[in-house]
């Protein structure tokens, strides 16, 4: 029998000291401390806090009431918009797992996913009617679906059983939602690129995806200021956990339904933006912007891109028109973003090109990742790093 230590005597953890750690209290947390303050930006539509976390929790309702709840999939298919990121906090606050859907995908994959996923709802925005309604044909099942009827969508027809705003008013704005009752529970499926086959499910859990929201705004200065431009898919790695990093500072999410140049600029400019993140294609077609989209702002605006590194001419470029780039880099399996380019005091005084040649490299894990490790495929040997990883 193992002996007690005298530090685990009546010491046991319960729930005044031990909770399990989830992003949902963020936006618990966003909307007591920052009640009045704009969460979400969406055209001529905006919400508070307050808003927002009565409208996540009439959505858990609403799905609670029609008997969704523990370790049921609704999968959700939708641009960056109110909806989709309202998905991200309501669905597991019912205790159930988001899918979030590639919107770029054909109908068969999406079909597959939802088979795979043995999803029992999906939210849809009208503008996809047409390759979800042949994904749901190829379905053997029915599903509830309920629409998005966004005024900013283009085209499509409404196909479900009833519209995402009727369908919140079905739920209760105090609902008493559900906290994981293990950290480890799931709180998204996700979905690889399936370019060796059909796509692949990856889960995330609420702790994981805790921790790597904290070290995105860690990593990225975010804070109670900051104005995040939706330039990155939701659907990506659930926007590489900024859809819960930014709440987690009280930060303002302004949404984007398609990456336009011609709607990006403005958007910086008149919610002074301060973050967006985006593949370096994202940087190139900002940089190469035709004249007439471009407009000045006054702030600097701190971009992430991950993947491949982006050019030194890019980061260059980039800063000239008000962009500071962070090279971040990750997969879908390490919840997106897992290491970053660490700026280092000594690159302050070089010049612009070869800050550029720095900054485009991969750097240092995150602070709130335990260890990583670059191994030789062939010999699963580890790769010894230098002691300085950025040095020339």
């Amino acid at each position: 029998m193992t002996e007690e230590h005298i530090f685990e005597r009546g010491l046991g953890h319960h729930a005044a000291n031990y909770q399990p750690q989830t992003p949902l209290t963020f936006l618990e947390w966003a909307a007591s401390v920052y009640a009045g303050k704009t969460a979400v930006v969406h055209g001529e539509t905006t919400y508070t806090y307050a808003e927002l976390y009565a409208r996540c929790r009439r959505l858990a309702s609403a799905l609670t009431g029609r008997g969704i709840g523990n370790g049921d999939t609704v999968a959700v298919m939708s641009p960056n918009a109110p909806a989709m990121l309202e998905a991200h906090y309501g669905i597991p606050m019912a205790g159930a797992v988001l899918n979030a859907l590639n919107f770029r995908l054909d109908a068969a994959t999406i079909a597959f996913i939802l088979e795979h996923g043995e999803a029992k709802a999906l939210i849809t925005d009208r503008e996809f009617s047409g390759v979800i309604s042949e994904a749901l044909g190829k379905l053997d099942r029915n599903i509830l679906v309920i629409d998005v009827d966004d005024p900013l969508a283009v085209g499509g027809e409404l196909i479900g059983e009833m519209d995402y705003e009727t369908f919140l008013t079905e739920g209760d704005p105090d609902f008493a939602w559900k906290m994981p009752e293990d950290e480890w529970q799931a709180i998204c499926l996700n979905n690889t690129s399936g370019t060796t086959g059909n796509p692949k499910g990856v889960v995330y859990h609420h702790r994981g995806a805790f921790l790597n929201a904290l070290g995105n705004a860690l990593v990225f200065g975010l804070n109670h200021r900051s104005v995040y431009l939706w330039t990155l898919p939701m659907f990506h790695c659930n926007g590489w956990t900024y859809t819960w990093g930014v709440t987690a500072v009280g930060g303002t999410h302004v949404c984007l339904r398609s990456v336009d140049p011609a709607l990006i600029f403005p958007l910086i400019r008149d919610h002074h933006v301060t973050h967006m993140c985006g593949a370096p294609i994202v940087l190139n077609m900002l940089l190469h912007a035709p004249d007439e989209s471009i407009v000045t702002f006054r702030q600097t605006v701190e971009v992430a891109t991950g993947g491949a590194a982006p050019p030194s001419a890019v980061i260059s470029g980039m800063a000239r028109m008000g962009f500071r780039v962070t090279h971040l880099y990750g997969l879908t399996e390490t919840y997106g973003p897992s290491s970053f380019c660490a700026w280092q005091e000594e690159w302050d005084d070089l010049d612009r090109a070869s800050k550029a040649s720095r900054m485009g490299r991969q750097g240092v894990r995150y602070p709130t990742l335990s260890g990583q490790a670059v191994i030789d495929p062939e010999t699963m040997d580890r790769c010894r790093p230098t002691a300085r990883p950025w040095a020339s």
